[in-house]
């Protein structure tokens, strides 16, 4: 019998993003995530007593900002070597764009696979053979798969890829290749990395993305973690997926049409939080509350948005191990503009005008010239992070624009008594 693991993208020492902010917020978890993650991994290898372990690139998450990065995985490394347990690599964008990596030795018990052509490993004492080929550079475009040399017959053959395949959203379109290429070689396993999210591409053969070890901000929602794989008589006998990760990311979403009171809407927030705390297995819970539904306190909620959020987070808090990213409000009216328009009230001139009501990204920054200022004088990471700010796409400016709309007509409709 054989056993390995299959993991990738770590992203070892990558930031968490979303809690940073705020003052409650768990630091030492979201600073050490990623690491507690990987020694989670670790714990899993020698517990199972696996045989070699597989990281399908993405290790490392950028350039380090020094060898203490390198240092912990050395010293990991150093664990499972005394365990007999050897690691077989191959990187990724991110790793290619490090560029310490490629000067740091490697502990004797790990492999990383060749950067110019792809290269194949024999383990000959478990009939396994591992074929692989690292980034050379960030930006891979070419179909490293096509080059992989076909299947040998006398092993158990494994190949090892970091690749959008045939593209995934919110991934780039490295190393590019088909389902077809990957079966025309013959081989008994892929093991995939890129892709953070886990998905079992095929099972004859199997094609497997792990996903990451460690969601690092809310886009990566879920259980997090690695594939345990078990050959048995030269065939896959088993393919499980583990948890691993330290600090889960959930959107919660809450349906207010019922609520009539303050009361009823924190009940419900409070009965939404804990059914993501039972579906997050006494892991720390970083939730996005979304507010949804025609009700009646719709116009309650967005005339004090920042106060809602602040109780909001206090309901959070009182969990413990619940904390509040962001508030997303999505409520309705429970009456439609069309009711109210039909109205012989004064009011309703005013809500016909706000609902044709022109916002675009020019008439933003005329009405608030300094913005624009501002906006200049921002780091890049700040426009280029997962939610930048001042964004002015279209969409956003749309999404924007109905937020203001929906917030000067509950104005209107609560102090006017209209609703």
């Amino acid at each position: 019998m054989v056993k390995f693991i299959h993991t990738a993208d770590i992203h070892l020492d990558s930031p968490l993003k979303g809690l940073e902010t705020h003052e409650d917020a768990p630091v030492d978890e979201i600073r050490g995530a990623t690491r507690r993650a990987f020694d989670n991994l670790i714990e899993l290898a020698i517990e199972e007593e696996v045989d070699f372990i597989l990281i399908a690139g993405d290790l490392y998450d950028g350039d380090w900002k020094d060898y203490n990065t390198g240092l912990f995985f050395a010293s990991r490394m150093g664990r499972l070597s005394k365990a007999g347990i050897k690691v077989f690599i191959v990187s990724g964008n991110h790793d290619a764009a490090n560029q310490i990596t490629k000067t740091m030795p490697l502990p004797d018990n790990v492999t990383l696979f060749s950067l110019r052509k792809p290269q194949s490993v024999k383990l000959d004492d478990f009939g396994v053979i591992i074929h692989g080929q690292s980034y050379s550079f960030r930006a891979v475009t070419d179909n490293l798969a096509s080059q992989y040399p076909q299947n040998d017959s006398n092993y158990f053959n494994i190949g090892l890829l970091h690749t959008s395949l045939t593209g995934r959203e919110g991934h780039e379109d490295y190393a590019p290749c088909t389902l077809d290429d990957l079966k025309s070689k013959g081989y008994d396993y892929w093991a995939l990395g890129h892709v953070h999210k886990r998905e079992i591409v095929s099972q004859d053969p199997w094609i497997v993305f792990p996903g990451n070890i460690q969601g690092r901000h809310i886009k990566e929602t879920g259980a997090k973690g690695a594939t345990l794989v078990t050959v048995e008589e030269g065939r896959i006998a088993e393919v499980e997926a583990r948890e691993l990760d330290v600090l889960r990311w959930a959107t919660c979403q809450v349906d207010l049409s019922e609520c009539e009171t303050s009361d009823m809407v924190y009940d419900a927030v409070r009965e939404g939080f804990e059914q993501e705390l039972e579906q997050a297995n006494g892991k720390t819970l970083s939730l996005r509350l979304i507010l949804t539904g025609r009700c009646p306190v719709h116009a309650q909620l967005l005339d004090r948005t920042t106060q809602w959020a602040e109780e909001f987070r206090g309901i959070a808090a009182g969990f413990g191990d619940v904390w509040l990213e962001k508030v997303k409000f999505q409520t309705s009216r429970k009456k439609s503009l069309v009711e109210i328009f039909s109205e012989d009230t004064p009011i309703a001139g005013l809500l016909q005008s706000i609902q044709h009501l022109e916002l675009d990204g020019d008439t933003i920054f005329g009405l608030v010239p300094e913005l624009s200022a501002l906006k200049s004088k921002l780091p890049a990471e700040i426009h280029s992070s997962d939610e930048p700010f001042l964004d002015l796409s279209p969409d956003k400016i749309a999404e924007l624009r109905t937020e203001v709309q929906e917030l000067l007509i509950a104005k209107l409709l609560r102090h006017g008594g209209t609703g």
